[in-house]
């Protein structure tokens, strides 16, 4: 038997004023799109904007149905919209921003779709995570929420 230690990096803003100019940009797409989720039931809103390679930003807002399993995450509309509208183009980035007061970490099933572009594109994401507080917790990369992810690689 052998035990195993997974460590996990992140780095703690106390305002978007202290990220660079083009992270900055993303984090204010992302509060844009949380304006257009539709979250009657929860009331829980949250916005996503997904940087590409070229500089291009795609937005995405949670989308809640009465039908609960229906619903689909403020990242996994972000992210689906811009590999559908995009083919092939590398996601650098991805902001999230949530009505709650502390940064709101992507669910597992989002996790997985980040890991699955990372993936695919052989890249890591910068990811921004941001609360109505203003505090920002951002990591380098899928990894650091999701360790010990599956990869369709092992499938292959």
């Amino acid at each position: 038997m052998k035990k195993l230690l997974i460590n996990s990096e992140f780095i703690e803003y106390d305002s978007a004023e202290e990220l660079p100019l083009q992270q900055k940009e993303l984090l204010e797409q992302a509060e844009q799109a949380a304006k257009s989720a539709y979250a009657p039931y929860s009331k829980f809103k949250v916005g996503a904007a997904v940087l590409l390679d070229n500089g291009k930003i795609i937005t995405g807002s949670n989308q809640e149905n009465a039908s609960y399993p229906l619903g689909l995450c403020a990242e996994r509309v972000a992210l689906f919209a811009a590999s559908a509208q995009n083919p092939g183009m590398k996601i650098t980035g991805i902001a999230v921003t949530s009505s709650s007061e502390n940064p709101a970490s992507p669910c597992g099933a989002c996790r997985q779709v980040m890991a699955e572009y990372e993936s695919l594109h052989k890249n890591e994401m910068r990811i921004l995570l941001k609360g109505a507080s203003g505090k920002i917790i951002a990591a380098d990369g899928v990894k650091n929420l999701l360790p010990l992810m599956f990869s369709g690689k092992d499938l292959i």
